[in-house]
């Protein structure tokens, strides 16, 4: 890969990664924040739902944006705001003030994701995205892996607040390597203006795309069958594996490392497989994993390494068919990737906050019943894309 590509993929990666890091760094803090701010569980675990509710809002207006002011633009405006949203959370004296200042953050956080996916496509089509695509996800899955130990290691050496201290100032340094670094990759004469009617009509068109539909909500699914080990971490780590808040690695790093591999072996299939053969095997993976996790969930009492190996398995599986299914739905909408690339984090964000603030809560009172919801997701995903290649199939009327 050519320096500036690398170079790009790693600033790509990172600007996508202030979402886990916005999420993952701060969970080994919540019994401290709860202390600290005279808050009950419940209410630090509506510090995530404030979080992806504002950030499900505003990708939906980010790849707008990006297609009207440029890609380059939004990403300066929204690292920025990122920052004076993470000192907000740090300064934070109560619970309600903790909830603004996550809200903020939720806000501007999801433009480099959004924009990001953009960008790719403006530079390349077909393996060659799908190559760039899946390196930027092997970089971007460091995060959840890493994310929870410099949270640990932040909360034992200078308390809850410096966490976000860290964010603050991670958002800053995106801020100023996108000045830097970061190419405008639309043209002038390619960008969309922000008319309520066409704006209106464009989202009509992406929302209303049962293929499109389809295939994001299958995203969606498969993603949160990976995401309910993340919001759940702090009781499935410290309750049910009985391990100490400086101990989440054992079950991050596993996960993150089949992300990573899953996502590796996406890119050096591009070309060679079709996107369909890649995703099929994907969901195999993920099948498989899904069937051993209920088994050891049901059978074995909770430890290392089983409880945690299935739920590898599983993220490799998920993160294989990522870049597939995601090239998939942009490419539906080659003249407004901006705005479908917002929709799709839309609905995908949109069910992660049903997830962190209504499920997660129903399911981590036992390994059993995350495994069960992991199983239930993924049969979602099955079902929406067995829907998508079904209706492809149709002969047109």
């Amino acid at each position: 890969m050519p320096e500036s590509s690398r170079r790009l993929a790693w600033l790509l990666a990172a600007l996508a990664a202030l979402g886990p890091f916005s999420i993952d760094t701060y969970l080994p803090a919540f019994p401290a924040m709860g202390q600290a701010l005279g808050a009950t569980s419940m209410e630090i675990q509506q510090t995530l739902t404030a979080y992806m509710a504002t950030f499900a809002f505003m990708v939906l207006w980010h790849g707008a944006l990006a297609d009207r002011y440029g890609r380059r633009r939004v990403i300066l405006v929204a690292t920025g705001l990122f920052a004076a949203a993470s000192m907000v959370c740090a300064a934070a004296d109560s619970i309600e003030w903790l909830w603004a200042g996550r809200a903020l953050q939720g806000l501007s956080s999801g433009a480099g994701m959004v924009v990001g996916r953009a960008v790719i496509r403006d530079l390349h089509e077909g393996a060659r995205a799908q190559r760039l695509m899946a390196q930027v996800t092997v970089i971007f899955a460091i995060a959840p892996a890493v994310a929870p130990l410099v949270g640990g290691v932040l909360l034992t050496v200078a308390g809850w607040r410096s966490i976000f201290v860290f964010l603050a100032c991670f958002g800053a340094l995106l801020a100023w390597t996108s000045w830097r670094e970061l190419p405008e990759t639309l043209a002038p004469e390619a960008r969309h203006p922000l008319h309520p009617v066409s704006l209106a009509r464009a989202y009509g068109a992406v929302l209303g795309s049962a293929a499109f539909l389809l295939v994001a909500t299958a995203i969606a699914f498969n993603f949160n069958g990976f995401f309910v080990y993340v919001l759940g971490a702090p009781r499935f780590v410290m309750d049910h594996l009985g391990l100490g808040p400086n101990e989440f690695g054992w079950l991050f790093v596993p996960m993150v490392g089949g992300f990573m591999a899953g996502a590796a072996l996406s890119g050096r299939l591009a070309g060679r497989w079709t996107p369909q053969r890649t995703i099929g095997l994907a969901f195999a993976l993920m099948m498989g994993a899904a069937v051993a996790n209920v088994a050891v969930s049901a059978l074995l009492a909770p430890g290392l390494p089983w409880s945690v190996a299935p739920i590898a398995l599983y993220s490799f599986g998920m993160s294989l068919g990522m870049p597939s299914l995601t090239l998939l739905a942009l490419d539906l909408f080659p003249a407004r990737r901006g705005l479908a690339s917002s929709c799709l984090s839309f609905l995908h964000v949109g069910l992660n906050a049903i997830t962190a603030g209504v499920l997660v809560p129903l399911l981590w009172d036992s390994p059993l019943t995350l495994a069960a919801g992991m199983s239930g997701f993924l049969a979602l995903g099955l079902l929406t894309f067995g829907e998508w290649r079904r209706r492809r199939r149709l002969p047109s009327v």
